[in-house]
């Protein structure tokens, strides 16, 4: 299937996104086949309105050895939840709903930008100015270059959005910078882990004090994640108890240490492959 266009956010004029998405009817157009799980490219119209979307069904998830059977959908929509209590709106609008192949993931599909650079390959050991280095990587005849990432303000955002989740797969293809400016990042079934699985290409920060504003955000999303408050209750329904409760302990720990996280060194700390 030839790769489809990707929608921008601004074609939706004033209809909700959510609502389309979740009340819509769902027509599938192709699928996306180099996705380890189903993936499939669908259009959601309702009154004259249509959008191209992802949909994932949970039928099609490849059982995992580390995440409950047919919870990964669930895990993406919990991550569009968390995102959007921050308010940085790093996830495309998410919902979860039947469609043609019974109960999935339903995504709003977002045009990325081919000419932003976010990652990069460069020689020697510095990253240069306006970038953060990631660390080596072979790039075959037995050379090594430094993989690095863009020293942006998104990216660190993102950084901290996947601290609290407990993104396991944070790759590049994984990030899309849309032509308005904005960043959203896809590909959240491996998140909410209670256990550490924290394995991203963004460890640029690691370390680092987190931002004054990263703070302000943890301290928002503490609250908002205590038994009862709106969050906390959506993701009741999505996550375990335990779950739940790893994601405030997880937003506590940072607070506590007001640093970007490092690696643990238990396991490798970048997704194979990177993008």
């Amino acid at each position: 299937m030839p790769a489809p266009e990707r929608i921008p956010p601004g074609s939706l004029t004033a209809v909700d996104p959510l609502a389309l998405l979740a009340g819509g009817e769902l027509t599938v157009r192709g699928q996306v086949r180099e996705a380890s799980n189903a993936v499939l490219f669908c259009s959601v119209a309702h009154e004259g309105e249509e959008v191209s979307c992802v949909y994932k069904p949970v039928a099609g998830e490849r059982p995992l050895w580390d995440f409950p059977d047919g919870t990964l959908a669930q895990r993406e929509v919990a991550a569009y939840e968390v995102s959007e209590a921050t308010g940085w709106g790093l996830v495309p609008p998410t919902v979860l709903r039947d469609g043609p192949y019974g109960r999935g993931m339903v995504q709003l599909w977002i045009e990325g930008d081919p000419s932003a650079s976010l990652l990069a390959l460069v020689d020697g050991e510095e990253a240069g100015e306006g970038w953060r280095p990631v660390g080596p990587a072979q790039v075959g005849d037995g050379r090594t270059a430094l993989l690095v990432h863009a020293d942006d303000v998104r990216l660190r955002r993102l950084a901290v959005l996947d601290a609290v989740i407990n993104n396991g797969d944070r790759k590049g293809g994984h990030l899309l910078p849309a032509p308005d400016g904005r960043l959203y990042a896809i590909d959240h079934g491996v998140t909410f882990n209670v256990d550490d699985k924290l394995r991203t290409l963004l460890w640029g920060w690691a370390g680092e004090p987190l931002t004054e504003e990263a703070l302000e955000v943890l301290g928002r999303l503490e609250v908002s994640l205590a038994a009862g408050a709106p969050l906390a209750a959506r993701l009741a329904g999505l996550l375990t108890p335990a779950e739940v409760a790893a994601v405030r302990d997880r937003v506590r720990a940072l607070r506590a240490t007001a640093r970007h996280p490092e690696p643990s060194g238990q396991w490798p700390a970048i997704p194979w492959p990177p993008v």
